[in-house]
């Protein structure tokens, strides 16, 4: 039942107290009538109604919270129609039009991730050889750990490139910073190697998710970069006699 039956329970449980009121009140023609003040009588009605008997049939205080939730969103909803052009049909193309505005933002754009922070040393550990951090790799990618296989690839190429002393052993340096100086002396390789330091970035700092293809490019040109010989920059030689 709904809160109309307890209502209406309620009310008869009064009309019943009325009339017997009454009937005490008149009695018979030969005794005189007998009268309650009007406070005992407020209160004893008050007891009477706060029987359970009387509320079995009440809505739970979840039920109430939501009808009035759901009344104040219509009165919401029907300002909301009067105040568009269009009455209650504009405001579903206005609703429409915003929901579709946000999925082309979302189609566009993607799921939302963390912006960069700044750069960070590129190692961060104990200083490791580059057979070990490819090692490292290989374990990770055979498990699918393919954030952990990338940056540990990444590392493995600057620290190999140090152990050739293409680069020189300075902590601290940042994947961006290594990838910019083994450029110049490998410059048939700078563009790879600034797009694995961009996936060594976008991964460790950018909240991004590496996969099988992003670590086998990496690890390809580790590959290559282990076949390639530096690009070295002969002197001028002055002119003049030689003997």
């Amino acid at each position: 039942m709904s809160t109309t039956g307890g209502v209406l329970t309620a009310a008869s449980a009064m009309s019943g107290a009325a009339r017997l009121t009454t009937s005490v009140s008149s009695g018979s023609g030969d005794e005189p009538p007998v009268t309650v003040p009007r406070d005992p009588a407020r209160e004893a009605a008050r007891r009477e109604l706060a029987k359970r008997m009387y509320h079995e049939n009440d809505p739970s205080l979840f039920q109430r919270a939501l009808n009035a939730f759901w009344e104040w969103l219509g009165k919401l909803l029907a300002k909301a129609a009067s105040a568009t052009p269009g009455g209650s049909l504009g405001l579903l193309v206005v609703v429409l039009c915003v929901i579709a505005v946000l999925a082309a933002l979302w189609w566009r754009l993607g799921t939302p991730r963390r912006g960069p922070v700044a750069a960070a040393p590129l190692f961060d550990e104990r200083p490791r050889t580059a057979a070990e951090h490819r090692a490292a790799a290989e374990a990770h990618a055979a498990q699918g750990h393919w954030n952990q296989a990338v940056q540990e690839r990444m590392r493995a190429i600057v620290r190999a490139l140090e152990e050739r002393t293409l680069l020189d052993v300075r902590p601290g340096r940042t994947a961006d910073e290594a990838a910019a100086e083994a450029g110049r002396a490998l410059p048939a390789h700078a563009d790879g190697l600034h797009a694995a330091a961009r996936h060594f970035d976008d991964i460790t700092y950018g909240g991004r998710t590496a996969d099988r293809q992003t670590y086998q490019r990496v690890a390809r040109l580790d590959s290559d970069l282990e076949r390639t010989r530096p690009t070295l920059v002969n002197s001028a030689v002055p002119d003049g006699k030689t003997g």
